[in-house]
């Protein structure tokens, strides 16, 4: 499984403040931190900050500076999407990725063109203009048209996930069920890939590193192929590589060995 760190995000008050501050060692660290946990690409999220795409710019630079991994551009803003994604090209750094698309006509169109010119990977939330759906089965629709709508700007199969968009339990119980099945439905379409931002399924309740753990587990069953999770959750990564190693996706166990003997469990 692709593994994303969150944990720069300044939807989260103190990353909104390392960020507007330019605390640039606190950062660096939060990144280097995730890396160690196992994290094989990390989100980079400032749109809570002013002048959004300066600080794309300024935090990817300084992210760069200590850890190796591809970063994913987390915004809704194709300006500062543009800057990150710039930022790295001029760095050289392997394939990123954008987050993210809808199905919704005005977004794409801005979105689709920057991750064609960097040759980025992108998630695809299904979503369009009448919101997030509510069976798995309309989901699967939307997935459908979001294959197509990347096909029609040459954007390979292969640099698109599809995240069906999992919903708090605490509010929405049926929806957990929803998103499996739509996991499902989804990895019937050719060479489709999935994600999802797995925090958000435990979102308003205590122990929340339990459900994410059970939930990740339980995704790995239904075709599950990447998530943005915090990497520094023992709970959660301990959860990935049993599962991994249960399911037959870790050779002979060894990364499950590896990661408990780096203490990583």
């Amino acid at each position: 499984m692709l593994i994303i760190g969150e944990k720069i995000n300044s939807s989260h008050p103190k990353i909104s403040r390392a960020i507007a501050g330019q605390d640039a060692a606190y950062l660096q660290k939060l990144a280097q931190e995730q890396v160690a946990g196992g994290a094989q690409m990390l989100d980079v999220n400032c749109g809570t900050v002013k002048n959004e795409p300066a600080a794309m710019d300024w935090l990817v630079k300084i992210i760069q500076e200590k850890v190796q991994v591809p970063l994913v551009i987390d915004s809704p803003n194709p300006e500062a999407i543009e800057a990150g994604l710039s930022r790295l090209s001029a760095g050289h750094q392997e394939q990123a990725m954008v987050n993210s698309i809808t199905a919704e006509k005005e977004r794409f169109e801005k979105i689709l063109p920057l991750v064609k010119k960097y040759n980025a990977g992108v998630i695809a939330l299904t979503m369009n203009e009448q919101g997030i759906p509510r069976t798995a089965l309309e989901r699967f629709t939307i997935a459908q048209n979001l294959q197509q709508i990347t096909g029609d700007y040459k954007i390979p199969l292969s640099n698109l996930y599809i995240d069906p968009l999992v919903q708090p339990v605490a509010s929405e119980p049926q929806q957990v069920i929803e998103f499996l099945e739509s996991l499902r439905l989804i990895k019937t379409l050719p060479k489709a890939q999935t994600i999802c931002g797995l925090s958000n399924v435990s979102f308003g309740l205590p122990n929340r590193s339990l459900l994410n753990a059970i939930f990740i587990a339980m995704c790995f069953g239904y075709g599950l192929d990447a998530a943005i999770i915090d990497p520094t959750d023992k709970n959660i990564m301990g959860a990935v590589r049993a599962a991994e190693a249960l399911l037959n996706k870790d050779e002979y166990c060894l990364n499950y060995i590896k990661a408990y003997r780096e203490s990583q469990l």
